[in-house]
C-alpha cells in the first residue's frame, strides 16, 4: 500500500471530497477507514501538516462525526464552498487520519496498527 499524505499530494492546490473518496477506496479493506477501526477507539480527524494542529471531524453543526467530513472544519481551513455554503475544498496541507488516546494517526498508521493488533 502506498503512503497517502501531503508529500504525495505536494502539487495539489487543495484537499477535496475527491481526495477523501480516493483515500476511502484505497484503505477500504484496512483499518485506515472509520468503519474498520471505530471499535478500537479511533475517531476521524484531520491534521494540518503546516501547523501540526489536529481537528476532529464534525458535522456542520459542530457535533462529532463518525466519518471524515469536510463541512465541520474551522473556516480558516476551508478554501472553497459551494452555493449552499458547504465546504468543498480545504487547504492542501490537510491530511485525513484518526485520533486515538490523544494521538493523531495517518490512515496508513491506523491501518498498520489495526493489522498488527488484530
Amino acid at each position: 500500500m502506498s503512503t497517502l499524505n501531503v508529500e504525495n499530494r505536494r502539487y495539489a492546490e487543495t484537499y477535496s471530497q475527491t481526495d477523501l473518496n480516493y483515500e476511502n477506496q484505497t484503505f477500504g479493506t484496512t483499518g485506515g477507514v472509520s468503519e474498520n477501526n471505530r471499535e478500537d477507539g479511533f475517531v476521524p480527524a484531520f491534521q494540518d501538516t503546516a501547523t501540526g494542529c489536529v481537528y476532529r471531524s464534525c458535522f456542520a453543526n459542530g457535533c462529532p462525526a463518525p466519518i471524515h467530513l469536510l463541512d465541520g472544519l474551522p473556516k480558516e481551513l476551508v478554501v472553497q464552498r459551494d452555493a449552499a455554503d458547504r465546504a468543498i475544498a480545504l487547504k492542501a496541507t490537510l491530511v485525513a487520519g484518526f485520533l486515538r488516546a490523544n494521538r493523531f494517526y495517518t490512515r496508513e498508521q491506523a491501518a498498520q496498527f489495526m493489522s498488527t493488533y488484530h
